[in-house]
């Protein structure tokens, strides 16, 4: 794990880094099946507990530089939050201090809207017998 500094990022950002800091809901869904990601809900406490996705792990946008070493640097960090602005925040800083990190595009609001019904159902099933 490498960390780098904002100005080499900067020089060193191209057509590929701007696809490769997204990732699209279908994509997180089928990595977090198979255990690659970490995903990171960085919304304020509050915003935690007045509701919650069921699945992921919950570190504040303030509180990520504190708490690296609950970060696993083996997998890809996806970090999110109900739109993607503070998402795309904290992937950058993580990315800054050397995890591979990417941010949700389709923000948490999408996965509420996605995972509804039998599709929640059917997804928490599959991540539960794993």
């Amino acid at each position: 794990m490498k960390k780098i500094n904002f100005d080499e990022y900067l020089k060193n950002f191209d057509y590929q880094e701007r696809i490769d800091m997204k990732i699209k809901l279908p994509e997180l869904l089928k990595l977090y099946e198979e255990g690659k990601v970490q995903v990171i809900d960085i919304r304020f406490d509050e915003e935690y507990e007045a509701w919650k996705i069921g699945f992921g792990d919950h570190i504040p946008l303030n509180e990520i530089p504190n708490r690296l070493d609950e970060i696993d640097k083996n997998k890809t960090v996806v970090t999110m939050c109900p739109h993607y602005d503070r998402a795309e925040i904290a992937r950058l800083y993580l990315k800054l201090q050397g995890f591979n990190a990417r941010y949700l595009t389709d923000g948490m609001l999408g996965i509420v809207d996605y995972l509804r019904g039998d599709k929640a159902r059917d997804y928490m099933k599959k991540i539960r017998t794993q």
